[in-house]
């Protein structure tokens, strides 16, 4: 699967250039999981967590655990390296810190996963500003301090970049394989009155935009899926020359208007509105459109797994899925949206749909 992201900011440059930064797979982690025999106490664990979210009366959260693209990001002088989830969807920029040795900093729920953490006694350009920040990511929540150091990725630097440092955190956040997250959203949605990385980096590059460049090969369970960010200008190299512009609904999350969605025999057709979240291993959408999409491909929910599979052999006959967007179709073959995860030795392929409310 190769999917390609053109998000722009509109603002003025001077002096500017264009950077490249490599991403890479964190790898399913569905699939490991099922292959070291530790999935089903993973889904035990998880379910015991909702249940207990739901008596507290808390907000709940989404659980589309499976795989993400990292990058690494440098913290500190000298500088200290960690691996960062890329997200669209949100706009701080968040690391554990390295006092933190709960078991949700460490990383629970037999996650396969060692956690680097940031130490900032080690920095000596660290500043803090004691101020207290509470960030709700669509994975759960962390809570920590607003500090200030050098940050350094894809051949930029950044002095005094403010930013999170991670004490604690619940939800869905304790087992992901991350170190911290590196919000790439518009600076509305930012909390604590921070300025994102994007935004401080925007005089430096050619044109206000990123192009972000995700492949996904066939075996879910391999860590080596490229990627790759480019700061300033398109990926020619990863990108076709024919590039089709849609206009953000709103310059607070990279969101824009869908047309209408068909598969098979089913079709829906009136305006709504998507997001572009690199976050998200999986497509959302709202429950009718999934039971739409189960009912065409003849997908069966299996309760042991916790989602829908249809047989290997069926994948020839699988229709496509297919978005109208600003005028355009778009096409999303069987093989990239029936995922690998290695059950019933490879006869079987899981449907990469969760409910939402993108439509």
């Amino acid at each position: 699967m190769k999917t390609v992201l053109v998000l722009a900011t509109v603002v003025a440059m001077l002096h500017a250039k264009s950077y490249k930064m490599e991403t890479r797979s964190s790898g399913s982690l569905i699939a490991r999981l099922i292959k070291d025999n530790l999935y089903h106490k993973y889904l035990e664990n998880h379910r015991f967590h909702r249940t207990q979210v739901h008596k507290k009366g808390s907000q709940p959260i989404m659980d589309h655990h499976d795989y993400f693209y990292l990058a690494n990001i440098t913290f500190g002088t000298p500088g200290q390296t960690v691996s960062l989830m890329m997200d669209t969807s949100s706009s701080n920029l968040w690391v554990i810190d390295a006092a933190c040795n709960t078991d949700a900093c460490n990383g629970r729920f037999n996650v396969p996963y060692t956690r680097h953490k940031f130490d900032s006694t080690k920095s000596s350009t660290f500043s803090t500003t004691n101020n207290t920040i509470f960030l709700q990511q669509q994975y759960g929540s962390c809570t920590g301090i607003l500090v200030n150091d050098t940050v350094s990725f894809a051949d930029l630097t950044i002095d005094q970049q403010e930013f999170a440092d991670i004490a604690d955190m619940d939800g869905y956040l304790p087992s992901r394989p991350f170190d911290g997250v590196f919000g790439l959203g518009w600076p509305a949605v930012a909390s604590g009155e921070v300025s994102p990385p994007m935004q401080n980096i925007l005089p430096n590059l050619d044109a206000p935009l990123f192009t972000i460049w995700m492949d996904r090969k066939a075996a879910l369970n391999a860590t080596e899926s490229p990627g790759l960010i480019t700061y300033g200008a398109i990926d020619t190299t990863n990108c076709q020359s024919d590039l089709n512009y849609v206009p953000l609904s709103s310059e607070v999350y990279w969101q824009f208007n869908i047309e209408g969605f068909s598969v098979g025999s089913f079709s829906e057709s009136g305006h709504g509105v998507v997001s572009a979240d690199t976050s998200m291993s999986l497509i959302g959408a709202p429950g009718y459109i999934v039971d739409a999409v189960v009912s065409q491909t003849g997908a069966q929910f299996d309760i042991m797994y916790g989602f829908y599979k249809v047989d290997c052999s069926t994948m020839k006959t699988q229709p496509d899925l297919v978005f109208s967007i600003n005028g355009f179709k778009y096409n999303i073959p069987p093989e990239e949206y029936l995922f690998d995860y290695g059950i019933e030795e490879g006869k079987v392929r899981a449907l990469a749909l969760a409910q939402k409310f993108l439509y």
